[in-house]
C-alpha cells in the first residue's frame, strides 16, 4: 500500500497491510537541533514513517473588506495567517524587559482596543495576558472579528502535488493570534482555562454565548470547506480532558458545540479526528457520540493521561480509528532501543487488532533521540496485518 492508502484504511476501521506509524506535529526545534534543519518531508523519509501534510488553508472573505494581515507572513504551510478588516486591525509591539521574547498583539476595532500578550522560547508559545478580560469583550469578537473561509484551490493543489505520499491533514481554525480548534479549547486560550470553569458555576449563560460566538467563526469556515480534498480535519483540545474538566461540563459546554461542527464538516466532505492530550478514559464514550472519525492522543500516565489502550480499544474501537498512545517521553529518549521495540509492540497488540489504529506519538516532542525514533519506525513497519 501508499502511505495514503494505509492511513486512510485505518481511518475506515479496516486492516492496511501493516501497522501505519507517524508522529504528531513536527517541532522546528526538534528538527533544527538534532536534525540539521531538515524539513518535515526529510524527516518522514529520513525514518521511513509514514508523511503527513500539515496544511493550514484560511482565507479573508474579500467582499467583506477582509484581507491578510500585511504584517504577519506566512511561515511554513501549517501556520495560518491572521486576517484583518477596516474593523478590526491588529497591531504588534515587543515589550522589553522580559526573560523571554514578549510581544504584546493588540486588536483595534471602532468600540474598543483588546490586547493579548504571548510569550514564547525556541521551544514553544505561551500567553501571559488574556484577551478576554471583561465579560462584555465577547461582544466585540461577535461584531467585528473577522470569520476565515476554506482556501479550497490550495487545498486541492497541494494535495494534488503530495498525491499517495501521505495524508492531508488540516484544522478547524482556532482564534488567531492564539487559539485551538475546539469551541472550549479556544475560548479557555482567551479567557484561561480556570476562570473559565469557575465562569460555568458562577455565569453559565455568558459561557454558553462565548461558545456560540466562537463557533460561528468555526462554522463559517467549515461549511466552506466542501470539495477540499484533506484527508483529516483535526478539532478538539486538551482542556476539555477528564484531566481538566468533569465529564459532566464535558457535556453541557463542550459536547454541543464541537459536536455540531462535526456534522457540518461531515456535510461538508470531511474526516474528523479530535484531539485530547490529557485524561480520556471517565469521557471515551462522550467523544465518541460526538462520531468523530478518529480519537487522538490516547496519552498514557507516564506521559500525564489516564489511557489504557487495550481498554480503550475494546470500548470505542469498533465506533472510531484510535490515533496515538505512544510514550514518546519514556521511550524516544534515556532508553535502550529495545525497549522503544517493545513499547511499539505493546501499542500494536492493545490496540492494533483488526486495524483501525494509527501509531503515533502522544502528542508532539521536543528532545528525542533519533536513534530511538528510527527504532520505533522499524519496529512498527514489522507490525503487519
Amino acid at each position: 500500500m501508499t502511505a495514503k492508502k494505509r492511513f486512510i484504511a485505518a481511518l475506515e476501521r479496516k486492516m492496511p497491510d501493516r501497522l501505519p506509524v507517524t508522529t504528531h506535529h513536527l517541532m522546528k526545534y526538534f528538527l533544527d537541533k538534532y536534525m540539521g534543519g531538515i524539513s518535515n518531508d526529510e524527516f518522514f523519509d529520513y525514518f521511513g514513517l509514514d508523511p503527513i501534510l500539515w496544511l493550514a488553508a484560511q482565507k479573508p472573505d474579500e467582499a467583506k473588506g477582509e484581507s491578510f494581515d500585511p504584517n504577519d507572513e506566512e511561515v511554513d504551510l501549517a501556520s495560518s495567517r491572521q486576517i484583518v478588516s477596516p474593523n478590526w486591525h491588529i497591531e504588534t509591539e515587543d515589550v522589553p524587559g522580559q526573560e523571554y521574547k514578549t510581544t504584546r498583539f493588540s486588536i483595534v476595532t471602532p468600540k474598543k482596543t483588546l490586547s493579548m500578550v504571548l510569550q514564547s522560547t525556541g521551544y514553544t508559545n505561551w500567553v501571559t495576558e488574556r484577551l478576554i478580560k471583561e465579560k462584555t469583550d465577547i461582544e466585540i469578537i461577535a461584531a467585528y472579528a473577522p470569520a476565515p473561509a476554506c482556501d479550497v484551490d490550495k487545498v486541492n493543489r497541494l494535495a494534488e502535488e503530495y498525491g499517495e505520499r501521505g495524508l492531508v491533514r488540516g484544522n478547524i481554525p482556532g482564534f488567531d493570534i492564539y487559539g485551538q480548534p475546539g469551541c472550549w479549547q479556544d475560548a479557555a486560550c482567551l479567557y484561561g482555562t480556570e476562570n473559565l470553569i469557575l465562569a460555568t458555576f458562577d455565569d453559565p449563560a455568558w459561557v454558553h454565548e462565548f461558545l456560540r460566538i466562537l463557533k460561528a467563526r468555526k462554522k463559517a469556515f467549515v461549511e466552506s470547506m466542501t470539495g477540499a480534498r484533506f484527508d483529516l480535519v483535526e478539532h478538539g483540545g486538551g482542556d476539555a480532558s477528564s484531566t481538566v474538566i468533569s465529564p459532566r461540563l464535558f457535556d453541557e459546554f463542550v459536547a454541543p458545540y464541537d459536536a455540531e461542527l462535526i456534522a457540518l464538516a461531515h456535510a461538508a466532505g470531511q474526516r474528523v479526528v479530535y484531539h485530547t492530550c490529557g485524561g480520556m478514559m471517565p469521557i471515551l464514550e462522550n467523544i465518541a457520540a460526538m462520531d468523530p472519525d478518529a480519537m487522538e492522543t490516547f496519552t498514557p500516565s507516564g506521559m500525564g493521561g489516564d489511557v489504557d489502550l487495550l481498554e480503550a480499544k475494546r470500548r470505542i474501537g469498533s465506533r472510531v480509528s484510535m490515533i496515538g498512545g505512544f510514550d514518546q517521553f519514556h521511550y524516544f529518549s534515556g532508553c535502550s532501543a529495545e525497549e522503544t521495540r517493545r513499547a511499539v509492540r505493546r501499542c500494536f497488540e492493545e490496540a492494533g487488532e483488526g486495524g483501525g489504529y494509527i501509531l503515533s506519538p502522544s502528542d508532539h516532542f521536543f528532545d528525542a533521540d533519533p536513534e530511538l525514533i528510527m527504532a520505533y519506525a522499524d519496529e512498527a513497519r514489522r507490525c503487519v496485518y
